[in-house]
């Protein structure tokens, strides 16, 4: 733990800054990279360091919020043509894309909303987003305001853990495995819905 801090403090503040914001914002790229821990770590450091929790914040959530709307605007620009074509359509069916359009256009604020809070999912539900065209502001706002929540709640616990990172680690580890949980159960469903819609051509 002291050598953990002693490493931490040789390094200047405006790059830990830059580094836990790059570590939350990747997660909308890559899925499996874990933003949450970034952002507790930076609450963490917050406690005793040089950094300020409110920067660690503001940095963490507005760049993790920012890389979701950069996928979000490449599934509006792209998504669609390549569902519609080649092997993207093996994947997506035209019905299946029609239903899920009409899905984010009666639930989409609250499926964004609700699956900020779930790992992996977070990553995908706003590029899926972008390929049924759904408008900039009723993805940007939910996203942004789930984010706020949950991302302000990380860096506070991290703060309140103080010097503890045993307790930091084993926190985030249960939280962690309960969004795991949830998230798993929300995929078996919507892999359940993709197997029954694939033939379906009802709606075609």
């Amino acid at each position: 733990m002291a050598d953990f801090l002693s490493l931490l403090d040789r390094i200047p503040a405006v790059f830990l800054y830059v580094g836990l914001g790059i570590g939350a914002a990747v997660e909308n790229v890559v899925p499996a990279v874990p933003a949450d821990t970034f952002i507790a770590l930076g609450g963490f450091l917050s406690a005793f360091g040089p950094l300020d929790a409110r920067w660690i914040f503001a940095v963490t959530w507005s760049l993790n919020v920012g890389s979701a709307l950069v996928m979000y605007r490449l599934g509006y620009t792209h998504g669609r043509p390549f569902f519609m074509q080649g092997w993207g359509r093996r994947v997506l069916k035209v019905q299946q894309m029609d239903r899920m359009t009409r899905f984010y256009e009666r639930w989409g604020t609250w499926a964004i909303f609700w699956t900020r809070f779930l790992p992996g999912l977070r990553a995908v539900v706003p590029v899926f987003a972008g390929v049924t065209q759904q408008r900039f502001g009723s993805v940007a706002v939910p996203l942004a305001a789930a984010s706020a929540i949950w991302y302000g709640t990380l860096v506070w616990l991290g703060a309140l853990t103080g010097h503890n990172l045993e307790a930091l680690s084993a926190l985030l580890a249960r939280s962690s495995g309960v969004l795991t949980v949830l998230a798993a159960v929300v995929l078996l469903v919507l892999a359940r819905w993709w197997w029954r819609t694939k033939d379906d051509t009802s709606d075609a």
